[in-house]
């Protein structure tokens, strides 16, 4: 599948979709095509039964994604219309990478700064590189965040530690953001492509219906109303043990094998 921006690359290597903001002379920040491609990319990976698993994340060393390009808004953002646009295809695009039916795992390397930040909080894992930087400057910038924003971060690292993002806008380190329960992980600059590799073939062994009823179980309980939708959870749960994959993963198990499952 090709992009339709040169500027987001979409890859296919076995069972996993990679989505990689390709700006890397601008920190891979982000512009008005990269977001229309989300879907498009998406429509593709979530239709395609070979892929269990999707990575999101930015090219070359130097950032995940930095931020929204500013050199754009001249002629991107500067009349209501076009703010209005914009904000727009952000909000489905993150929408998209926040209800994919796939796992999702950001791999970040070097800057995850506001917009790449929210991207990132869309991912269901999040593992990054020891050098990485994290920060949302918004308090600099004079921008506001929906309450469906905050609440994401906030249901992550708690009020007091979201309040200190917001309100310092200053970066934080990778030891830092997990200890604020940020990132699933860090670990070695060095190992960054390898323990994503790991985690990429982890999931893809394991029964892809068991993982979407977890994912979409988790997305009922964290709902933003709070009126988690159980009939669907509850439907999720009778078809995994309606599955194929239950009968072969119970066969495996008793024949002391490594489970091949369909997703069926």
């Amino acid at each position: 599948m090709i992009s339709p921006t040169p500027n987001m690359i979409a890859e296919k290597a076995g069972p996993v979709g990679r989505i990689v903001f390709n700006k890397p002379a601008k920190h891979n920040a982000t512009s008005t095509d990269m977001w229309e491609a989300i879907p498009v990319i998406l429509d593709d990976f979530e239709n395609d039964p070979a892929l269990r698993v999707i990575v999101v994340t930015g090219a070359g060393d130097k950032a995940f994604v930095s931020g929204a390009d500013i050199s754009e808004f001249e002629k991107a953002r500067s009349t209501p219309e076009q703010v209005a646009y914009y904000d727009k295809i952000g909000e489905v695009a993150n929408a998209r990478l926040t209800k994919c039916s796939k796992p999702t795992i950001a791999r970040i390397r070097g800057f995850c700064i506001g917009g790449g930040l929210a991207v990132s909080l869309t991912c269901d894992i999040r593992i990054a590189s020891d050098n990485s930087k994290f920060g949302v400057p918004a308090a600099r910038l004079g921008l506001g965040y929906r309450a469906a924003g905050i609440k994401t971060l906030m249901e992550l690292v708690g009020p007091a530690y979201a309040k200190e993002i917001f309100f310092t806008a200053r970066h934080f380190s990778a030891a830092e953001a997990q200890g604020m329960g940020l990132v699933t992980r860090v670990v070695p600059d060095a190992e960054l492509d390898s323990f994503v590799d790991d985690y990429c073939k982890r999931i893809a062994e394991n029964a892809p219906l068991t993982i979407h009823a977890a994912k979409r179980t988790v997305e009922e309980l964290t709902r933003l109303d709070g009126k988690p939708d159980f009939e669907r959870t509850t439907r999720l749960v009778k078809e995994c043990f309606a599955s194929e994959d239950y009968i072969e993963g119970r066969r495996a198990f008793m024949e002391k094998r490594k489970p091949q499952f369909s997703g069926r």
